[in-house]
């Protein structure tokens, strides 16, 4: 099937030079592996049940959304742990450690990829059975 994407050309300079340094034979060749990437991630988190122990790092413009993520943060003050928090220029690096139901951390992954402010979420999920 083919398909059209909008992409920043800054974004596609970069991404062209990543595959080519990995040595893949075509731009759709490493768009279908990205692709398979983050579906893979979706079915990781989704598939998570019971009481989970997980991590989500995010970065985000500091002055467009940092009110709006501290409202995220309290209202899921239950499964949040502790957060670290690190300036880099205009943007910052986050971490949420959690604690909590798997649809609650979930929840909260899903509501910061809410804001546009926010470049990247990514989630580390460990279940209760690792003790």
């Amino acid at each position: 099937m083919r398909t059209s994407l909008n992409v920043p050309d800054d974004v596609l300079a970069a991404f062209d030079e990543t595959w080519r340094a990995q040595g893949l034979d075509s731009r759709s060749r490493a768009v279908r592996e990205a692709m398979r990437e983050y579906v893979e991630s979706h079915e990781e988190l989704e598939s998570a049940e019971g009481e989970v122990v997980a991590v989500l790092a995010y970065d985000y413009e500091h002055e467009a959304v940092i009110g709006d993520l501290h409202v995220v943060q309290h209202e899921f003050g239950e499964v949040i742990t502790a957060t670290s928090h690190v300036h880099r220029g205009e943007w910052c690096l986050e971490t949420a450690f959690c604690q909590g139901p798997a649809e609650q951390v979930r929840r909260l992954a899903y509501r910061l990829r809410d804001f546009d402010a926010v470049a990247r979420v990514k989630v580390m999920v460990l279940g209760s059975d690792r003790e």
